[in-house]
């Protein structure tokens, strides 16, 4: 209460330094404990699939999931498997109960070996029946109400995708947030045996299909890691038409469900994953955070020594050891700990709903109150408030209260130069902060405004439901009547999609057709694909409109013709090329553009007009002028030919937007880290050239008395403070220049890290230091010299 100024300094900083401690430490408790609310979390593993590129035996492709035949026979293999179960995912589909029609997302194929390794608790329902028998589904609580109010849904029927007719056989609890899936429904897998829906030869001999999300229980890691090791020699007896050969090309591996979610990044994934850089990353941008605020304390607290000084000449002569002494200082800092400690817990609580509403989480205050969480939470404020006080506590216990009590005293040189290391550490972590938000804020610009060698705005798409059948060509000129639309298209998959499908490829050479060893993906589309996105054609033609006959045709980007080793363009037109068991001609050229996210390459790409109609899994729509008279109009469209079915679509260049929602909350992360740091840092600054000024005010009236100006005192004040931040920003330049291009390497396309930026990160901090000092510095040089120098 004597030193309000000087408390409030300490205060805040401890509270804004522990909340954002609490804030992270609720972040990272969350993402560490994905998947662990099931009691086998330590014995289960997933099945992985990756394929090797045939020439450079790189990976070129990496699954999350594996075929429908090698569940069964990893169980008939391998005696150690106690359990195992297999997913496949659907996405969404339409569901019906009398009138009540919705498009539903996660809809999953499950076995009723799904019980015996994931928790799933059922409401209602038999667990040993309810995914037993064909066209049974279990339904989460929430859509139990939302089909049957409070009726209950067992026995009752429902309607997927206006053909197949279902059983409710139970309710179950919805998955917790820290799940790495998350389904609404699940359809019993015995289901898939019809050949309506899939068919059991299909599941018994169906190697390509890599969709089938696959667990199994073992007892420990000592035999995952034996049964991994066999993998290679079991895809070899096993991969038909492979001569033993299998795993040259192909590789299966276990990975422990609870490393799913920070550490796999396959290029198919039940939702999207979080990534353990980030846990690092907030790890140490929150311990840095706590570091400046503690830095203050020490800093202020050796700084204002001398205002102390007698009392502890007074304490030592009086009896007082130099153990009491330090007890005495950190009791102290301990106590200031706690109470920032109960300030930043109830500005937590007031900041989490705001800051789930940012991140899209369900992140709350209970999560510390886990019984491994609670302990060291309450040990916190000592260990923060002896780390801040511990330095002082050792330099006041030192002072000789003989010296002291007769008047003379100096802080040392040590002391002084050792404040000035922690103002250098306090600015480096700052300036790091600096430079790391403008970086990613120019990536991120980067990806949102580089062009990607197509039309993203305005394309409305919409999914090509196979209730159309032979009806599209219909809809599509009952759509192309409006002028609002101007063109239509259907594929396999849409840009902003992954490219995951791919096949064998071989091309003419002299006179007949060779194997090529290079890695094509493909997307079928129809003859509207590439004009609906307006990708340039470079050379040939586009498919003919006529009505999908146009099969043995193919059209290549620029980068598959690389691959192929065609030395230009013009060559390839025309040459014969298989690719798979499809045997055609290669039509037309088009320009490399950007299909998937800008963290990965342009990838060699051929397109192709599929034979089959359900083949097309999405509707893409190019529309012009007013977006809601073409929605309109569209929709109108719709429901005349699918009135059963509930009109939904997407923009796609939400799609995009949608790919880069990390890196646009690691942006906000950073610049409101960068802000409390600089915040914190400067509270710092404001108190210690504060106190700074006030033991140089005689020196500062000399100088004016002999004819110095107020602009060379504010000069000579601000000086040895600025040349520290100047110091600080030589040491954060090397720091932050090896992190961001570590940073910057997730993309295939990036910026290159400019040296403006340092300088402006530079002159920032320099700014905002130089406006801290100068409120105390203008002060003290404007004061007048005979108030100081009455006394002399």
């Amino acid at each position: 209460m004597k030193n309000k100024v000087y408390s409030f300094i300490n205060l805040s900083g401890l509270t804004i330094g522990l909340t954002c401690c609490l804030i992270i430490s609720i972040y990272l408790i969350n993402e560490l404990s994905y998947d662990r609310y099931n009691k086998n979390a330590d014995n289960i593993y997933r099945v992985e699939r990756t394929f090797l590129n045939a020439e450079s035996k790189s990976v070129s492709l990496a699954l999350g999931a594996v075929a429908p035949t090698i569940a069964p026979l990893l169980k008939n293999d391998f005696r150690e498997i106690a359990s195992i179960t297999t997913l496949l995912p659907i996405g969404e589909g339409t569901v019906q109960y009398e009138d009540k029609i919705f498009k539903e997302p996660e809809i999953y194929f499950a076995d009723e070996q799904l019980f015996d390794l994931f928790d799933i608790q059922l409401r209602s329902g038999d667990v040993k029946e309810a995914l037993t028998e064909p066209y049974s589904i279990l339904l989460t609580e929430e859509m139990a109400k939302k089909y049957f109010g409070n009726q209950d849904p067992v026995n009752k029927m429902i309607k997927l995708n206006q053909q197949l007719l279902f059983k409710v056989t139970g309710v179950y609890d919805a998955l917790p947030q820290n799940a790495h899936w998350h389904p609404n429904m699940l359809l019993s897998f015995a289901s898939l045996k019809d050949t309506l829906i899939y068919g059991e030869e299909q599941l018994r001999t169906n190697w390509g299909n890599n969709a089938f999300y696959t667990y199994l229980k073992l007892p420990n890691d000592g035999v995952a890691k034996k049964l991994e090791a066999q993998l290679p020699d079991f895809l070899n007896r096993h991969v038909p038409g492979a001569d033993n050969k299998a795993s040259e090309w192909t590789s299966l591996s276990l990975r422990k469900l609870t490393d799913i979610h920070l550490y796999s990044h396959k290029d198919s994934e039940l939702e999207e994953n979080g990534d353990i850089k980030r846990v690092y990353i907030f790890s140490v941008i929150g311990f840095f955070i706590l570091l400046i605020a503690c830095i203050n304390y020490m800093n202020l607290s050796t700084a204002r020594s001398s205002l102390r000084a007698r009392e502890i000449g007074v304490r030592k002569v009086v009896g007082a050891s130099k153990k009491e002494l330090i007890a005495q200082f950190l009791s102290e800092s301990v106590v200031i700990g706690w109470l920032a400690a109960i300030l930043a817990c109830m500005i937590t609580w007031l900041a989490l709903p705001g800051l789930n509403y940012v991140s899209g989480q369900s992140l709350s205050l209970s999560m510390l109150w886990e019984p491994h969480f609670i302990i060291p939470l309450c040990l916190l404020p000592f260990v923060v408030g002896i780390l801040s006080g511990i330095y002082p506590a050792l330099f006041l216990s030192t002072f000789r209260p003989v010296t002291v009590l007769k008047g003379i005293f100096k802080n040392s040189e040590k002391a002084f130069s050792a404040r000035k290391v922690l103002v250098v550490v306090q600015f480096s972590i700052s300036i790091i902060l600096i430079i790391s938000t403008v970086v990613v804020f120019q990536q991120l610009q980067y990806i949102q405004n580089k062009s990607l060698g197509f039309k993203k705005e305005q394309i409305v798409v919409l999914n090509n439901n196979s209730g159309f059948q032979h009806a599209f060509q219909a809809f599509r000129t009952s759509l192309l009547a409006n002028s609002s639309i101007v063109e239509v298209g259907r594929s396999s998959r849409i840009p902003s999609g992954r490219l995951l499908d791919a096949d064998g490829s071989q091309i003419t050479l002299g006179n007949s057709l060779a194997p090529s060893k290079a890695d094509i993906k493909y997307v079928r589309v129809d003859d509207g694909f590439i004009p609906t996105y307006n990708i340039p054609i470079l050379n040939g033609r586009n498919f003919m409109r006529t009505n999908g006959s146009d099969t043995s045709s193919f059209i290549l980007n620029q980068a598959a013709v690389r691959a192929l080793g065609i030395q230009s363009n013009e060559e390839a037109i025309g040459k014969q090329f298989k690719y798979g068991v499809r045997n055609g001609q290669i039509v037309g050229i088009m320009n490399d553009f950007n299909f998937e996210s800008l963290h990965q390459r342009i990838l060699p790409l051929v397109l192709f007009v599929s034979k089959e109609e359900n083949d097309y899994g999405s509707i893409s729509v190019n529309i012009t002028g007013s977006t809601q008279q073409a929605l309109q109009h569209i929709e109108t469209i719709w429901k005349k030919y699918l009135p059963e079915v509930p009109f939904d679509y997407i923009f796609l260049d939400n799609r995009f937007a949608d790919l880069y929602k990390a890196e646009q909350q690691q942006q906000l992360i950073f610049s409101t880290f960068a802000g409390i740091a600089i915040f914190i840092a400067c509270l710092g600054l404001f108190g210690l050239s504060a106190f700074t000024i006030t033991q140089r005010v005689k020196e500062i009236g000399i100088r004016k008395v002999l004819g110095a100006s107020t602009g060379s005192i504010v000069g000579l004040l601000s000086k040895d403070f600025l040349l520290l931040v100047a110091l600080s920003a030589i040491i954060a330049f090397p720091i932050t220049w090896f992190a961001m291009q570590n940073w910057l390497s997730d993309f295939a396309y990036r910026i290159d890290i400019s040296w403006l930026v340092f300088v402006i990160a530079a002159v920032i901090a320099l700014l905002i230091a130089f406006i801290t000092i100068s409120v105390q510095t203008i002060r003290a040089a404007l004061a007048n010299p005979t108030k100081s120098l009455r006394s002399e």
